[in-house]
Parts: structure tokens; C-alpha cells; sequence
């Protein structure tokens, strides 16, 4: 079975390994890493064939590089990943090794970024940016992590990018998976979104990933991950599953395709973000607004309800069946879910972030995420106004469908809990039905001040947060600060050992108190088990224990929250007094 989050196995036992950059000034062969071999000790001769013909493999990738190198020219995609696939090590199997140099910290953190010509996109402003910050930073741990994680996206994901092409293309994996998830390419991306203005190779980065998502909406729009685009030439990974979906897709064209509603407005905060930053709408072209159309159909045929008036079963829209032993990763009654009462306002997900199924479809965190970039489409398509009649009609329904989500979700989703008081529900049904948990993807209960839903200080959210972040409120609430080395929020995707520094970077995000973040920082600083990168989740008590060595979103979240916290708590980031005397409280607490 090929899905993100794979059962979670021990980091190898480790030692350094030098960088490529190393290998071009030596002959010999890197000590390798140290792994149980099922015969025992194996014979002294054969140890030396085996370094020599490793030696001898190395020279051979190098001079290929170096010939590869003479002939192929750089810019802002960087290297021709074509020509070079087979000279640049698997990112998955550099990212689980640690490189020098190493940073000066306690920690003495690796350099995991890939040799300039193997990283798939390169920008100078980001260049610029992660060296102006990372040698001001105090915390030389926390700088190295900054300058492994915020570039990350661009230097190992970006697997095909077509500039010259009208429109422009990219296409964005999620890492170690050769698919693209249309939420994830979002948030990959989002962290660079301030540099767009002064980066035009950024720009068309931009503007090509949201061709690339408007094409693939437009011609499957309840999917959620896709194969590259014929144009790249890039081989397609499958994922060996075996599912039942209505509407049929074509399996050369989609990767997985379970319903999740914060794809589609993953789809529109791309489209936002980079209007916003640049003013440009040429991006919105006939293959746009025909993905935003199909948008709006999927958000209609996901309001109807399980029965009609007179109380039959409708046959819902979309349905999804998979041959699997695990209840998360198929749907009940034959593929269309728990019933879900009508007149409520809100739109089913079958699918959560973290692609298990829903128990209740009517998933509060996306809708709160729809109901805001709705807002945002709404808005656009006003100010934008290329097409008159059409783009009238949308923006207005845009702004109805938005405004009716919100009113939906205090309606239903608002719950009075016995000791948090009034806190929103993850998913509903309708009927009364509610879950009390939340989930480390986002879009979460804790990330709504993050999507823009709540504002930070509002009451209902700040019960919620405190309720998700309890171990007595939810159920995936992960680990102990006082027993364990890791805790945060988890979820079913993995299981209830292992919690997601996802979690924890959001809660550093929407936390006010400076002790506290000094402590989620040393927490996630701690948690990479010496490699230098966030990971999807780690074991609460063991924290070589990781699923993901490679997992774009993460990094560059990671990324995202330095250049938020050097925004607004410089101290806590370059330094002074009132900093020194928040880390002096983590360590008498430790």
C-alpha cells in the first residue's frame, strides 16, 4: 500500500555521511549508515569489494553530474530535472542521512538542503532572504532548521515547471509521493507568497501552479491528488489501490479521488493569495473560470441532503468504496457516507485533510476554509470583472454560499461542553450528531484564526482551543509535557502514538504567551531525531520513531512561522533580555 503517512518505522541508526559537495573533493567512500544484517557479520573481504565498488559508484554519479552540469544550463527552474534524475541522489534518501556542515547548536543540526543543482527550482529573493534571517538568529539549532525547512518546497518539489508555455506550468509534489495533492501544493507555496512582487521566476512559478490545479478541477473536480501532466514527461506512481468511485476517472490522470471540500478551496486561497500579492489576473482564463464553475457544481450537488421531503434516500453524487481493512480509509453505505440531515447551509466532505473518511460529513474546519475563500472568489471576481454577466452572477453567488456556511456553522456546530463551555464541534451531522476531537491537518479546529474564519481573542474559538489541546477534550491530543519528550495533536491517519509537529507549529501560531512558545520551539527543534527536518509525526516517547523523512508541507509551515514570529516577537527569534528570560523559564521548568 503507497499512501501518505506509511506505517511508522525507527529512524536508522545514523551517523554523518558527507554532502555531495564533500564526495566531488575526495576519493573514498562515506562511512555508510550502520544496519542489522540478518547473516551477521559479513567477511572482511567482501567488506572491502563492497566499499571499492561503492566508490567506484559514487565516482562514476559524480563525473556523471559534473558532465551533466557542463551541459545543461540553470535558471529559475534551476536544473532540467530530466537530465539530471539520474545523477541527484532520491531526496528521500538524502533527507534520512545527516550532512555537513553541521550547525554550531547543542544540537549540531545537518545541512539537508540538495547541492544547488540538484534542487528543482531556485529564486534569489528566497536566497537572500533565509541568509539575511538565519545568520541574525541567536539559536543556531533553530537557524539551521530554518534554512533546511523554508526552502525546501523549491529545492526538492517542484518536479516539472514550464515557463515559456502558455499558460504557464507546474506541478508540485507533496514530497515522497510523485503526486500532487491540490491542497498541499497550496500550503507548499504559501510560505513565499511575500516575495512574489519582487520575484518574477516566483510569479510564474505561482501562476503556473494554478493553471496546472484549474486543469485538474476542471476535468475531475472531486479529486484530490494527481499524476503530472502529460507535458512533463515524468513517470506516474501509482497507488495500488482498489476503488470504486462515482463519477468514474481516468487512472492515468488522478492519483487518489476521495472528496475533500478543502481541496476546492485550497484551489481558490492559491488563486487569492497570488492576486493579492500581484494584482495580475491574466491567470484567470476561460480554463479558470470553467474550474470555478465546476467548483460551484460540486458545492450544490454536496448540499443535498441524505433524504428527500418525502423521506427516500438520494443517490448522492459522489460515492467512494475501497477494498481495505482500515474503517478511514472507505466509506459506509455503500460508498456514500452517514446520512446527513437538509437545511442546514453546509457542504459534506467525505474525506479530511488527512484523507480518512469523515464520521460526520458536514467537516466544520473546511467548511469554515470554504466559507472564507468564498468570500475571498467573491471578492475578486468583482474586482477583476473580466467577464461581465458570468463573473457577476458567481461573485454573487460566491458571497451567498459563504455567507449561509458561516450562519450553518453557529447554528449547528456551536456545542456546550460540560467543562470547556461553548466550543465548536469538528464534524456534525445535522441531527444533533457532533464530534468532539480535532485533527492535526489543516484545515483543524485550532488553525481557524489561521484561515481567517475567527479572529484570535473570540471566546468560542479560544474554548476550543483549550479543549483540543487537553487530553480530557480530544481524543488525539497526544503525549504528556510533563512525561513525554513530544506531545501535540495526532490523529487516526497514524494512530495514537505518534503526534504531528504540524500541530505544534499551529500552536505556536495562534499562542500569546512567550514562555510557551519558547518551550514548542525547543520541543520542535528536538523532535527531528538529528536530521534537521520537521516530519509528519513522531512517537510521544521515542522520538527516532517518525513517519515522512520528507514532507514538504511541514518544512516549509516550519518556515512560515519563524519569518511570522520575526514579524511579530523579534525578540524571541534575534535576541534580547526579555527572550533570554522566556528561555530561562523553559529550562527551570525542564
Amino acid at each position: 500500500m503507497y499512501h501518505r503517512g506509511q506505517t511508522p518505522k525507527p529512524a536508522a541508526d545514523l551517523l554523518p555521511v558527507p554532502s555531495p559537495k564533500d564526495i566531488l573533493s575526495r576519493t573514498t567512500s562515506p562511512t555508510p549508515a550502520r544496519t542489522y544484517h540478518p547473516k551477521g557479520r559479513q567477511h572482511s573481504r567482501y567488506l572491502k569489494f563492497k566499499s571499492a565498488m561503492g566508490t567506484l559508484l559514487i565516482f562514476i554519479a559524480v563525473m556523471g553530474l559534473v558532465l551533466l552540469l557542463s551541459g545543461v544550463e540553470t535558471g529559475g527552474t534551476g536544473i532540467k530535472q530530466q537530465a539530471l534524475k539520474d545523477a541527484c541522489p532520491s531526496y528521500g534518501d538524502y533527507a534520512n542521512r545527516r550532512h555537513g556542515p553541521f550547525s554550531e547548536g547543542p544540537l549540531k543540526l545537518p545541512s539537508q538542503r540538495p547541492i544547488p543543482a540538484c534542487r528543482t527550482f531556485v529564486s534569489k529573493s528566497v536566497e537572500e532572504l533565509v541568509a539575511s534571517i538565519s545568520k541574525k538568529m541567536v539559536d543556531k539549532d533553530l537557524a539551521r532548521l530554518f534554512e533546511n525547512c523554508f526552502p525546501n518546497t523549491l529545492d526538492t518539489t517542484i518536479k516539472y515547471h514550464n515557463p515559456k508555455s502558455n499558460p504557464p506550468q507546474s506541478f508540485i509534489i507533496t514530497g515522497d509521493i510523485n503526486a500532487e495533492w491540490l491542497r498541499d501544493s497550496t500550503n507548499q507555496l504559501a510560505p513565499y507568497v511575500s516575495l512574489l512582487r519582487s520575484d518574477r521566476a516566483l510569479r510564474t512559478l505561482f501562476a503556473g501552479a494554478i493553471h496546472t490545479q484549474a486543469d485538474m478541477i476542471r476535468q475531475y473536480s472531486y479529486c484530490n491528488a494527481f499524476h503530472p501532466p502529460p507535458a512533463a514527461g515524468l513517470k506516474r506512481t501509482y497507488n495500488d489501490q482498489h476503488d470504486v468511485v462515482h463519477p468514474p476517472y481516468d487512472p492515468a490522470v488522478v492519483f487518489e479521488c476521495k472528496w475533500e471540500l478543502d481541496s476546492l478551496a485550497a484551489f481558490i486561497k492559491l488563486s487569492w493569495m497570488y492576486y493579492t500579492e500581484t494584482g495580475d489576473t491574466k491567470f484567470m482564463d476561460k480554463t479558470w473560470t470553467e474550474a470555478v464553475q465546476h467548483l460551484f457544481g460540486v458545492l450544490n450537488q454536496q448540499s443535498e441532503p441524505t433524504f428527500d421531503d418525502m423521506g427516500r434516500p438520494m443517490r448522492n453524487a459522489y460515492t467512494f468504496r475501497r477494498q481495505t481493512t482500515s474503517g478511514t480509509e472507505t466509506l459506509a453505505l455503500s460508498g456514500a457516507g452517514h446520512p446527513i440531515n437538509g437545511n442546514t447551509s453546509l457542504i459534506r466532505s467525505a474525506f479530511r485533510p488527512s484523507d480518512d473518511a469523515t464520521i460526520f460529513q458536514y467537516f466544520i474546519p473546511a467548511n469554515a476554509m470554504m466559507s472564507v475563500e468564498l468570500g475571498h472568489l467573491s471578492e475578486m471576481l468583482k474586482k477583476a470583472n473580466h467577464d461581465g454577466t458570468t463573473w457577476n452572477y458567481l461573485s454573487s453567488e460566491a458571497a451567498r454560499i459563504s455567507a449561509e456556511i458561516r450562519a450553518g456553522i453557529y447554528e449547528l456546530a456551536v456545542i456546550d461542553h460540560k467543562i470547556f463551555g461553548s466550543v465548536l464541534a469538528y464534524e456534525v451531522d445535522g441531527y444533533g450528531g457532533a464530534l468532539l476531537m480535532d485533527d492535526a491537518n489543516i484545515p483543524s479546529l485550532l488553525s481557524l484564526p489561521m484561515l481567517g474564519f475567527v479572529d484570535m481573542d473570540d471566546p468560542i474559538y479560544q474554548n476550543t482551543r483549550r479543549m483540543v489541546l487537553s487530553s480530557t477534550g480530544n481524543p488525539y491530543f497526544l503525549g504528556r509535557p510533563s512525561h513525554t519528550i513530544f506531545s501535540g495533536i495526532g490523529g487516526p491517519h497514524i494512530g495514537t502514538r505518534h503526534a504531528w509537529p504540524m500541530s505544534v507549529i499551529v500552536q505556536i501560531l495562534t499562542e500569546t504567551n512567550e514562555t510557551e512558545i519558547v518551550r514548542l520551539l525547543e520541543m520542535l527543534k528536538k523532535s527531528t531525531a538529528g536530521l534537521g527536518l520537521m516530519h509528519e509525526s513522531v512517537n510521544v516517547e521515542r522520538l527516532g520513531d517518525f513517519t515522512r523523512p520528507w514532507f514538504a508541507w511541514v518544512n516549509g509551515l516550519f518556515g512560515q512561522m519563524v519569518l511570522e514570529l520575526v514579524e511579530k516577537r523579534p525578540h524571541l527569534i534575534f535576541g534580547d533580555a526579555e527572550a533570554a528570560a522566556a528561555r530561562e523559564a523553559v529550562t527551570v521548568e525542564e
